[in-house]
């Protein structure tokens, strides 16, 4: 959350609940209650009204949305008007502590979790030290017509970082001199340099990106902060968030208003009035699966595993295990039981102790051959304390293996080449359909190198309209306010290149609303703002035909296979079997063959307005859900 306003103008006082066990109005089926559950109220003083959008009437049609934003029919249902989401900071004091302390159980038993920094073990050794993810209480307003925007751009959006990825020269000369100022770029880009000279082809790539917006309450644009294409983080953790908050579709288990079957909203109805059926399906986790699996079968090697790249202490991995590991009661679909697909985690380091390149550039690590690399690390500069994870990087890199991201979409990704693509006519060198670079065009926020001595000195004079940001990902890299001017100034005066590590950017103002945050089992109200991230899945493969004679079943035969067109020799046909077929013939018929690009799910991020940044690893916002209004 790169790009928020702040407000500081109110008061807030907090005050511990009492401990009595307060009368109900009407008990929760969910648990009984727990007295001792901490509720942190707050006073709230404002200047003026804050605007909050208003849901609609559940009396009239509803059209659920589903990840994909295409919606859905239903039946008009004759039931009482819901509540408006500007009423949520008059709901009672002992309803939200019932509602919290169900909450905290429903995320306890269904995964919602995460390491507790409090305990050193936690980001090792799975199930030591766990914690509820920090969420918010109730989803967050948002306009269904800027939902369903954010949605119809993500495939454009996925098709623009293919294009970007493929023009090498492009890249480099947009970073050429962040280069000389930034070790980190310059790094990459030197594995990017040397996979350019070796003629080294990605012929199937693959991209599980975000983009990041949030919806500027002055003119009502839905504006883009940042694309992720490394590492984007909580498909699983966010997909839960969203099935607390609403209707589950199906049940695993007989008793349908139990524990695992219903959600907050739907326990909670009457008392609260909001229809669940609001928020969206949220399918990141299934989408991000697929696509992972259907790489995998690209690469064509039944033997072969998926290997996730982590940090050495990943506090946030169970939000990867679910991508990854067999849950009894899910909902969602993971590479292991659904798609029969091995994974394992290996750090950098590992990776270059154990890994090896086969002379027909398969990788092998500890022994296992790698089919599909999906990078949960590597984006940071704190990922690479030594040579070894370079080296480990660079190896990766030359390998067959389908790269997840491979390194030119990482330097796509880079806030440069966002700033470099908004330039006028730029657009124009990737994309051909004008009504599709309109769409992405209009979610533009100002973007500026420091260069444009015009804009530099506006932010010097005006700071608050700006956010300076560096080439780094991961949260808490971004420069507000007054230390805006200060930067800019300091570099100035040092007359020094290092203003080409940083761009500026249009601040973004967004709508404050009062919601429940929830962190570290405390549940306190706050004034706060969201930003939304929609997830894309990406799959393309390269391929060319050939005939391949090999005997099946003590049956000689001639089947259609594919090979990549780095190899020498077909990577398919030693272990091909039937049920290939058809996927065969089809990538055959098209050459360049587009096999997913979809809008896949999102993620609704929520902090309070006070702050300035918003990663929720990086403990300045929390996981929430849409309501669509």
């Amino acid at each position: 959350m790169g790009a928020g306003f702040s407000s500081c103008s109110h008061t807030t006082t907090f005050f511990a609940a009492s401990t009595t066990l307060f009368p109900h109005r009407s008990k929760s089926n969910f648990s009984t209650f727990n007295p001792h559950f901490k509720l942190l109220s707050q006073t709230l003083y404002y200047p003026k009204p804050t605007k909050i959008t208003t849901s609609r009437s559940s009396s009239s049609a509803l059209s659920p949305i589903n990840s994909g934003g295409r919606a859905e029919e239903m039946k008009t249902q004759e039931e009482k008007s819901t509540q408006p989401m500007s009423d949520l900071h008059n709901i009672d004091p002992e309803l939200i502590q019932r509602m919290a302390y169900d909450a905290l159980v429903w995320t306890s038993i269904h995964g919602l979790v995460v390491g507790d920094k409090s305990v050193p073990r936690s980001g090792k050794v799975p199930g030591v030290g766990l914690v509820h993810a920090p969420i918010a209480l109730l989803p967050m307003s948002f306009p269904e017509n800027h939902w369903k925007q954010a949605c119809e751009v993500s495939p454009i959006f996925n098709e623009l970082i293919d294009r970007v990825s493929l023009d090498g020269e492009f890249l480099q000369e947009s970073l050429s001199r962040t280069k000389m100022v930034d070790a980190f770029t310059s790094r990459l880009m030197d594995i990017h340099s040397q996979m350019l000279e070796n003629g080294k082809r990605e012929e199937i790539r693959l991209g599980l990106h975000r983009s990041d917006y949030m919806l500027d309450e002055q003119t009502k644009l839905l504006l883009q902060i940042e694309i992720n294409t490394i590492s984007a983080s909580f498909p699983g953790l966010g997909s839960l968030v969203s099935e607390l908050h609403r209707l589950r579709e199906t049940s695993s288990c007989f008793n349908c208003s139990c524990l695992f079957c219903r959600s907050l909203l739907n326990q909670y109805k009457e008392q609260l009035g909001l229809d669940s059926r609001r928020i969206p399906r949220n399918a990141a986790v299934n989408g991000f699966a697929e696509a992972l699996a259907k790489a995998w079968e690209e690469y064509s090697n039944p033997r072969a595993v998926v290997m996730f790249v982590v940090q050495t202490e990943e506090r946030n991995m169970y939000d990867q295990h679910w991508l990854s590991t067999e849950f009894p009661f899910s909902c969602f679909p993971q590479l292991c039981n659904t798609y029969d697909v091995t994974t394992i985690r290996k750090t950098l380091a590992e990776i270059d102790e154990q890994g090896v390149l086969q002379p027909d550039g398969t990788l092998l690590v500890g022994d296992q051959a790698i089919g599909v690399i999906y990078f949960r690390a590597g984006y940071a500069p704190t990922d690479y304390p030594s040579e070894s994870e370079w080296r480990a990087r660079l190896l990766m890199e030359q390998s067959s293996a389908i790269k997840c991201p491979s390194i030119s979409y990482h330097l796509a990704g880079t806030k440069k080449i966002q700033q470099e693509l908004a330039k006028p006519n730029v657009l124009e060198r990737f994309l051909e359909n004008k009504d599709d670079i309109a769409k992405i065009r209009k979610c533009f926020a100002g973007l500026w190198s420091l260069d444009d001595s015009d804009i530099v000195k506006d932010a010097i004079e005006r700071p608050e309209f700006y956010v300076m940001k560096p080439q780094r990902e991961g949260g808490g890299n971004n420069i507000y306010g007054d230390d805006v001017r200060k930067s800019l100034l300091r570099l100035q005066e040092e007359g020094a290149e290092e203003n080409a590590a940083y761009i500026l950017m249009q601040r973004i103002f967004p709508t404050i609303a009062p919601t429940y945050l929830m962190r570290d089992g405390i549940c306190h109200k706050d004034h706060a703002m969201s930003e939304l991230g929609i997830y894309g899945a990406y799959l393309r493969c390269v391929a060319c035909a050939k005939f391949c004679d090999f005997s099946f079943e003590g049956a000689s035969m001639h089947i259609l296979s594919s090979f990549y067109l780095s190899s020498k020799t077909c990577q398919f046909c030693s272990f091909v079997c039937l049920q290939h077929f058809n996927s065969v013939r089809n990538r055959i018929r098209n050459k360049e063959n587009v096999i997913m690009n979809e809008q896949c799910g999102y993620l609704m991020r929520t902090k309070v307005s006070s702050s300035n940044e918003g990663g929720v690893a990086a403990g300045f916002a929390v996981l929430d859900s849409v309501y669509l209004n």
